[in-house]
């Protein structure tokens, strides 16, 4: 009997193996954060893998003290995952093999693709050198002017190396921060309240924005995605604002408590454009109420761009999204600035928002299982790792092993998720055969 012919040997799908990249990453990291020299205390296995995929995802969860806990060397491999992660492994990779003169492969161009959240090939290997660019001139930037800040507090060593930690850390929207309280101690200070959020929106609104702003610098060349981001990025900017400042405002274990209205006004406005995905604070986020903690719950799951270092739905998500909506009762074709909005883009919507509402659900009913505490608290901690923002109203440091590993599932997957779903959309396969259409009573 003739043997068998073996199958040739494929590698896995795009998303799938990006997600092994991804792991293998988190998995390098760890190692590196429990070596003795990372740290000034001994730190466990798993709050070493529990920082590292926070840094890794860009969420800014975390159950270390990074400033204390962490040695230089541990503080340096924590920055290396979060610039890594936030600007893209596949980016670096190819990066590497250009600079060495080695050819890119068609299926290493749809594993970028997917990592750069992008619907086909073409034009990607621009958009890479166009993605270091400009995350190395902004965060050049950055450190620049956070530096007129940290350095006359702490010295040139520690206050250069404060700024671009910071720096790195807003941009790729990551929330690690040197100090327990975050930035809470310049809730005032006008050039925190400006730069680190200017950082973060920056790289919150997604590099093909950037690049179209740069390359067309007129309102009516820009894309319809653009016009999307931009508009919406400015609307929850100001709804976020003006809804935290008036449910603060009086609060005096928060806003009440500041000097001025225009220190409890920048307070507002930080925290407003943090919460999507940034993780920094400038206010305790554990005397909020219950009802601006469900206001940052609902920013927390919108997050920002797509192809940016933001996580979340995606800002373009939600306003497809509503957009669908109204075009529902006026009962006509999605359109927005004289572009209609395809149908496949509404269904990529309706799975991701679906996913997302399940991924949420599941999460916050196993962790309500293994940690006995408060809900909303659990809930925000929950939106919080899924959105990838890195926000805590600290329940995540009382988590037991079995909690903190569903945390770190929430991140992987509010990371990696929506790339998977970007796959199979883009990979439809065509059929012949057409069903009938039927009806289903709905409302």
């Amino acid at each position: 009997m003739a043997g068998r012919r073996r199958r040739p040997w494929r590698l896995p799908a795009p998303p799938v193996l990006l997600a092994m990249l991804y792991f293998g990453l988190i998995l390098t990291g760890t190692a590196l954060l429990m070596l003795p020299i990372s740290s000034h205390v001994s730190i466990a296995l798993m709050e070493a893998f529990f920082t590292a995929t926070s840094a890794v995802t860009v969420t800014g969860l975390s159950v270390i003290d990074t400033g204390s806990d962490l040695t230089l060397f541990g503080q340096a491999v924590l920055l290396m995952l979060i610039q890594v992660g936030g600007i893209g492994l596949m980016t670096f990779a190819v990066l590497l093999l250009s600079s060495l003169g080695l050819p890119i492969d068609l299926p290493s161009r749809h594993v970028l693709r997917e990592d750069l959240n992008q619907v086909s090939t073409h034009q990607i290997l621009p958009l890479v050198t166009s993605v270091l660019r400009i995350s190395l001139a902004v965060e050049a930037a950055g450190v620049a002017v956070l530096a007129t800040v940290f350095v006359p507090e702490f010295g040139p060593a520690r206050g250069l190396w404060a700024a671009l930690f910071h720096s790195v850390s807003a941009f790729n929207n990551a929330g690690f921060s040197l100090w327990p309280d975050s930035l809470s101690r310049w809730v005032g200070n006008s050039v925190i309240n400006l730069a680190v959020p200017a950082l973060f929106i920056l790289g919150g609104l997604g590099f093909v924005v950037i690049g179209d702003v740069l390359e067309h610098r007129r309102w009516r060349l820009l894309t319809l995605h653009s016009k999307l981001m931009l508009v919406s990025s400015v609307a929850l900017a100001v709804y976020g604002t003006a809804a935290f400042a008036a449910l603060e405002w009086r609060n005096p274990a928060m806003l009440g408590g500041l000097d001025s209205w225009d220190i409890r006004l920048a307070a507002s406005w930080f925290q407003a454009v943090t919460t999507r995905t940034a993780g920094f604070n400038t206010v305790e986020i554990g005397d909020l109420h219950d009802s601006t903690a469900l206001l940052m719950i609902a920013l927390m799951i919108v997050g920002g761009g797509s192809a940016s270092t933001a996580g979340g739905i995606k800002v373009t998500t939600l306003m497809v999204l509503v957009l669908a909506t109204i075009a529902f009762f006026q009962r006509r074709e999605p359109r927005a600035f004289g572009r209609t909005i395809a149908s496949d883009q509404v269904l990529k919507v309706l799975a991701l928002t679906s996913l997302t509402i399940l991924a949420m659900l599941t999460g916050l009913f196993l962790v309500s299982i293994s940690h006995d505490g408060d809900f909303l608290d659990l809930a925000f901690e929950t939106a919080s790792a899924f959105g990838t923002t890195g926000l805590s109203r600290g329940a995540t440091a009382e988590l037991d092993s079995v909690g903190r590993f569903i945390m770190i599932f929430l991140m992987f997957i509010g990371r990696v998720g929506p790339l998977t779903l970007g796959f199979f959309l883009a990979t439809r396969k065509s059929s012949r055969v057409r069903f009938p259409k039927g009806y289903v009573y709905l409302g």
